[in-house]
């Protein structure tokens, strides 16, 4: 992505008073899989996703318009029978001949993987007390836009000015609480010591009447941004008779990285960072391998009687 251009400006009505607020990106986020923790599959027969993936596609707010435009492109290519994209719904073929062309516009997007297992029946009182009840998929955003706001300041030279926000969007679904979500940044944004601080937010980039959830069909880019987290999701749900790793494999070009070229960890996270806590199975690590995480950091290889040298 490229450096320096002027920003659209766009307007908020406050009560009675109208204010310009000005961005430079726009991230949609998106989800898949849910934040269940009580039960969770395999080890619950009938319990929650395995897995929840946030997906961020973020853009530059010349673009936004576009979004409409790479979608209806994508939709007659693959011969679509509406114009809203159900990712879920495509077949394998069509998956993958969806992601090959989203990665060919100018975005970058970041995936949050968060395999629950080890989390099965866990409760976090300190993290629902800044969270509320859905502090698991807080936590989720939290990653997900302390990597987004590192990579805007890659963007912006480390010199970001007060028109370089980004507007959040969140895919508006049932069961959670997005005004908590806001609270929970806010809280994040008056922390000056956070209890984890390897990594933090640059509110420099955030604004509270900047963020905002609005239904998947009303913003072409929640519907990029579920092409984004739907096909990684296909790739890590091994119970899925569709499962297929093309179409995240596909989705190279605009994965995000860090300063040193790397996605893993960056564009790619995968949760837990410990993988003395991760039981993946060879095919759910087969993507975090492509992207450039090691066979430890997925748990793979691990020392046993049965082990062939």
């Amino acid at each position: 992505m490229q450096n320096r251009f002027q920003p659209d400006r766009v307007f908020f009505l406050l009560g009675k008073y109208e204010v310009m607020n000005s961005y430079k990106y726009i991230l949609y986020i998106d989800e898949a899989g849910d934040d269940g923790l009580t039960k969770v599959r395999p080890i619950d027969p009938n319990g929650a996703s395995e897995w929840l993936l946030l997906s961020g596609y973020l853009i530059r707010a010349e673009h936004e318009k576009s979004c409409r435009l790479w979608l209806d492109n994508i939709s007659a290519d693959i011969q679509s029978q509406s114009n809203v994209i159900h990712f879920r719904k495509l077949s394998p073929t069509k998956g993958t001949r969806a992601a090959e062309l989203l990665a060919k516009y100018p975005a970058r997007a970041f995936i949050i993987a968060s395999n629950k297992k080890n989390m099965r029946g866990h409760e976090n009182e300190r993290a629902a007390q800044a969270g509320g009840k859905q502090w698991f998929y807080n936590w989720l955003v939290r990653i997900l836009l302390e990597r987004v706001t590192e990579f805007c300041l890659q963007d912006c030279s480390e010199m970001p000015t007060e028109d370089d926000k980004i507007k959040v969007l969140f895919s508006k679904r049932g069961g959670h609480s997005y005004g908590q979500t806001k609270a929970y940044l806010e809280w994040l944004r008056l922390q000056s010591n956070p209890v984890l601080n390897k990594r933090k937010i640059d509110f420099r980039f955030l604004s509270y009447k900047l963020v905002d959830y609005v239904p998947h069909y009303q913003e072409a880019g929640l519907q990029c941004s579920d092409i984004v987290a739907s096909a990684f999701f296909r790739a890590l749900n091994t119970e899925n008779k569709r499962r297929n790793i093309d179409s995240a494999k596909r989705l190279s070009p605009i994965m995000a990285r860090n300063a040193f070229n790397e996605i893993s960890d960056f564009g790619l996270v995968l949760q837990p960072t410990n993988p003395k806590d991760l039981t993946l199975s060879k095919e759910q690590a087969e993507i975090f391998l492509h992207y450039g995480f090691s066979e430890r950091a997925t748990a793979q290889n691990r020392g046993r009687f049965d082990q062939k040298r």
